[in-house]
């Protein structure tokens, strides 16, 4: 297209034809060499880190950048609201208070868990990205010039810090995703009144960004396109994207926060989402380490002191050979992780606290029928070995368990219980199946429905005629998993 420009001074009349004007690239922020990004915000960034596809495109993109990518997002955090258990308070900045009245009352919290300023400040942010207002939309448009407020408020305090030591962060903030209509295949909201306050909330959020001249992303307009035009679901429940979900997130993300790529190398992506896998698998034990009351909170004395110090340290020597892990891994390279590992801190020994005398009884462990023979019955009752560890050595540490209508015996199991020990091999707890396959009332068959997990909690099956379980996990940031296959 061309614009026909009339210019007029005395003594003459001239008329000139322009070439189409090119808008400038948006400003975009700038990575240096060892740049330190954080992500923070709500479910929308926390899912990432179950299905990276974001931080693998990013070092794919920079290879010789050694970017520092920390996760730091958790479901349901606001600008300004961010709750934990081992923290006094929740709020993430001060003031933050008066834009979450209703939820201002002491949550009875204990604990010294360090605030999102200081989590962000020991990890020398350079470059923080935000997602916010997808919880927020649920208030609708009476709650929005209060949210515009609390938004305002944080752009304006994370603006004032100097993170890193030296200077104040770039700061992108990032919208919520459209919700995806999946009301035909599941008992889900059809999207509309959804789509509606998620419009409004986007519109408000760009607005205040551009009031506080940062960068604004729009993922709620792309998004909504993506579920239009794809034939597979891109979220599990309208609002959770999978991991085709995030493989198209992800880049999409970086191309605005950071610009287009012309490249890169498709031979190192397995590679590098690998290794990104495994470190966000270490910090995720350090930022939402199992066991917390311990570690932080309210058990800590008398229970903590003797070995969780030592193993934050060494998980977080873990995590930074991690970082090195991803990389060597964005120019193809690989490293001994084991021998890696080895060189950091030992552990102490840490002395068991029972003290048998009269008061604990016999700590030794019973099986099978030495057991049985302890159990008094009331009368008419009566009580059986279905299945135990000697014939079955993977049930070990269960802690939840479930007969189906087909007269199997689920069983979560727990070895990692309560927590993993930087230095073990990785988590192995499973979802078991025992069957009574000869009608002799003991199970004589197994089956590992599900492995490499960490502390499963349950599983639910998902509606007749699929095939889908969900297995909720304690330290799954998305709070379940969910296999399909053939229905057992």
């Amino acid at each position: 297209m061309k614009k026909l420009l009339v210019l007029v001074g005395a003594p003459v009349l001239a008329i000139v034809t322009a070439l189409a004007y090119k808008a400038p690239d948006p400003i975009r922020l700038q990575i240096r060499k060892g740049s330190h990004i954080i992500l923070i915000g709500n479910n929308l960034g926390s899912r990432m880190m179950n299905f990276d596809h974001f931080e693998t495109e990013l070092q794919l993109r920079y290879p010789d950048s050694m970017l520092y990518v920390r996760n730091m997002c958790d479901g349901g955090n606001t600008p300004g609201f961010r709750p934990h258990s081992g923290r006094p308070t929740p709020w993430a900045f001060p003031g933050a208070e008066k834009f979450q009245t209703e939820l201002a009352t002491s949550p009875g919290t204990e604990g010294f868990l360090e605030y999102p300023d200081e989590w962000i400040t020991k990890h020398k942010a350079d470059i923080i990205i935000a997602f916010f207002g997808y919880d927020e939309s649920f208030q609708g448009a009476a709650g929005l010039a209060n949210y515009k407020a609390e938004l305002d408020a944080f752009i304006k305090h994370t603006l004032k810090q100097k993170y890193n030591g030296s200077s104040a962060p770039q700061l992108a903030i990032v919208s919520p995703i459209a919700f995806e209509d999946l009301s035909k295949k599941m008992d889900l909201p059809d999207g509309k009144k959804e789509n509606a306050n998620l419009l409004l909330y986007k519109d408000a959020m760009k607005e205040v960004a551009a009031k506080n001249r940062v960068m604004f992303i729009d993922a709620f307009t792309p998004s909504k396109a993506w579920f239009a035009d794809e034939k597979t679901d891109l979220t599990i429940d309208g609002s959770q994207l999978t991991d085709e979900g995030y493989a198209r997130f992800g880049p999409f993300l970086i191309d605005e926060a950071f610009g287009r790529s012309s490249g890169v190398n498709e031979q190192n992506r397995a590679l590098v989402f690998a290794a990104v896998k495994e470190k966000d698998w270490m910090w995720h034990n350090d930022y939402k380490i199992p066991n917390g009351v311990h570690v932080f909170g309210r058990r800590y004395d008398p229970f903590g002191p003797e070995n969780y110090p030592a193993e934050l340290k060494k998980i977080r020597e873990m995590t930074l050979v991690r970082d090195t892990l991803v990389w060597m891994a964005a120019k193809g390279k690989k490293m001994d992780l084991a021998a890696a590992d080895a060189r950091t801190s030992t552990l102490p020994a840490v002395p068991t606290n029972y003290k048998q005398d009269e008061n604990h009884g016999d700590a030794r462990y019973l099986y099978g029928q030495e057991a049985l023979d302890k159990f008094t019955m009331a009368p008419g009752f009566k009580i059986d070995l279905f299945a135990s560890e000697q014939e079955f050595p993977d049930l070990a540490k269960p802690v939840q368990i479930s007969f189906d209508n087909k007269g199997r015996l689920w069983v979560a199991v727990m070895p990692t219980y309560p927590h993993w020990r930087p230095g073990d091999p990785m988590p192995d707890d499973k979802l078991l199946i025992f069957e009574d396959t000869n009608g002799d009332g003991k199970a004589d068959k197994e089956t590992v429905f599900a492995d490499k997990l960490q502390l499963p909690l349950r599983a639910k099956k998902h509606p007749p005629k699929t095939a889908k379980y969900s297995i909720r996990m304690s330290l799954s940031t998305d709070a379940s998993t969910t296999f399909v296959g053939q229905d057992l």
